[in-house]
């Protein structure tokens, strides 16, 4: 397109309207309120791209918001009961709390909607004179002399063949002194912004998780208000990571979820089936006996922790939140450290512009932040996904344990720091190594098939807009993906947007969630996830 764009200028520009780009904003303004800071976020509405457990250590908001528990927000249920369970086919084992480090009780923490916390961000961030533009999608970097210097907003009204159509408008240019990307994992901003400044040279490869969650309205006899249930084993075998979580809210809702880490080697492994399966188990299905599902979610996490960290700061902006990869695997939380990282960056912008500078790189940021609560938080914990990774879910997790009672007991590890080794598209072994899973047939009441799960994710796209998942060669596609792999797209996507039909390749862009996975687990990395028109993609309500 060469018509030019318009153009807006603001002190600093955010990209994503989650919990780092909030706390970030909020901040800026409490220090600085003259500051003009503008947040864009992709989703049609502040939450409707938010998807996580969650159970929210409070830590960040304590910092962000000190009198949050004085005001009237959507954080109402404390944990109050912590339960950790070993799930074999037909038996559940309880694991004694006493035996888990300190760092892994839930006690003092919050079982909420993230999408409803971020809602009510939005609205301080609001209060104290932010801009906030739901429904843009930053499509590019604005990089002048190799400093970014903003992001384009996505063109509006393309059509599938890509020629503007009637109702075409050329996207924004929003012109910032400093760009903070708060897109979450694997944003495709991040992506480019990672390797145009070799950001994740000196760091170890991201590793990612594929995370799904259902929302269930249940019977007063199955609901127990604050309890949080953590599970290991079944149904995964060993040696694929991951596990489940329950956790009951107000209002009789429950919200059930399943991690499985992406580096599992059968390519027909589906680990949306996986999910159904759990729910399936003798210790689970009572609890929605008679039960509503209410809505359905999916999304990346990023699972590398503190040696997968890249470089943060950048010419002309930083990466904050999990688009840095703040979370913490074992905790199974990532929002404390998202906010955190949005409240330290935002201080170093604030002093850089009250020094009078801009477009430079914030040279003390990385290692403020890895000295600070969140290096803390993450080097406690670093070794866990490696041990994993290397000795299975048993044995790994039990090595695990004891170095995390190293590190919190004597601050060092026997291990020092462990190396992931492959990056999670690498893992993947051909289809002729293993043997087709035969899933359970799904009841339509406890177990579900993809397409009626998207449907109640309030999933849409413009549909004559061009796909936004680009495949950048077809023929490799069908040699590998196809013919070697047999076809893993197909099961690792959590929306049913990839099909093989008589050898061709259909993609039902239509049906993505934005969870990235396809972009992540792909063993050519051949295909690209970039953002559709502003506004597409899930409509998450209390997720």
């Amino acid at each position: 397109m060469t018509e030019p764009r318009e153009e807006m200028e603001f002190d600093v520009v955010i990209v994503g309207a989650g919990p780092s780009g909030l706390a970030a904003a909020i901040r800026l303004k409490q220090l600085s309120p003259d500051l003009s800071v503008l947040i864009v976020e992709k989703g049609a509405e502040v939450g409707s791209h938010i998807i996580s457990g969650a159970v929210i250590d409070p830590s960040g908001l304590d910092e962000l918001i000190p009198d949050w528990r004085e005001r009237e927000t959507p954080i109402k249920t404390a944990v109050t009961d912590d339960r950790f369970v070993w799930l074999t086919e037909k038996s559940a084992f309880p694991l004694p709390n006493f035996i888990m480090p300190p760092l892994m009780s839930n006690h003092g923490n919050y079982i909420v909607s993230l999408a409803n916390v971020c809602k009510w961000l939005a609205t301080e961030a609001e209060a104290l004179g932010v801009d906030i533009y739901p429904g843009f999608a930053g499509a590019e970097l604005l990089v002048e002399d190799g400093v970014v210097v903003g992001v384009a907003t996505g063109d509006m009204g393309i059509e599938k063949s890509g020629q503007p159509g009637p109702n075409f408008a050329r996207g924004m240019a929003l012109k910032g002194k400093y760009v903070l990307l708060a897109e979450g994992v694997r944003g495709s901003l991040t992506k480019r912004a990672i390797a145009e400044f070799g950001l994740a040279k000196e760091s170890d490869f991201q590793k990612y998780g594929i995370g799904f969650k259902e929302i269930w309205q249940v019977a007063d006899a199955n609901h127990r208000p604050g309890l949080v249930q953590h599970t290991l084993g079944w149904p995964l075998q060993d040696t694929v990571g991951g596990g489940s979580y329950i956790y009951h809210l107000e209002d009789n809702q429950v919200a059930i979820g399943f991690v499985v880490h992406l580096n599992y080697k059968n390519p027909y492994l589906s680990p949306f089936d996986e999910f159904q399966r759990l729910k399936t188990h003798p210790a689970i299905k009572g609890t929605f006996e008679g039960a509503k599902r209410l809505s359905y979610g999916a999304r990346a996490i990023s699972e590398g922790g503190y040696q997968s960290i890249p470089k943060l700061a950048f010419p002309g902006g930083a990466l904050i939140g999990d688009a840095a990869g703040f979370v913490n695997l074992p905790r199974i939380k990532g929002s404390h450290n998202a906010v955190l990282s949005g409240i330290v960056t935002a201080e170093h912008v604030a002093a850089a512009l009250a020094a009078g500078r801009s477009g430079d790189t914030l040279a003390d940021l990385d290692a403020a932040l890895r000295a600070g609560a969140i290096g803390k938080d993450l080097h406690k914990v670093r070794n866990v996904k490696p041990l994993l990774s290397r000795f299975g879910t048993l044995f790994g997790m039990g090595l695990a344990g004891f170095d995390m009672w190293c590190n919190t007991l004597f601050g060092a590890s026997l291990f020092g720091t462990l190396r992931h080794g492959k990056p999670d598209h690498a893992t993947l072994e051909p289809a002729a190594l293993h043997q087709p899973i035969d899933y359970p047939k799904r009841d339509g009441m406890l177990t579900f098939d993809r397409l009626s799960s998207v449907f109640i994710s309030g999933t849409n796209h413009e549909e004559n807009q061009p796909p936004h998942l680009h495949v950048a060669d077809l023929a490799l596609q069908k040699a590998s993906e196809l013919d070697v792999f047999a076809g893993p797209s197909t099961r690792y996507c959590p929306a049913g947007v990839y099909e093989w039909v008589d050898g061709s390749y259909v993609i039902n862009a239509q049906n993505c969630v934005h969870c990235k996975t396809c972009d992540i687990k792909d063993p050519n990395q051949n295909i690209d996830w970039v953002p559709p028109e502003g506004g597409g993609g899930p409509n998450y309500v209390n997720m």
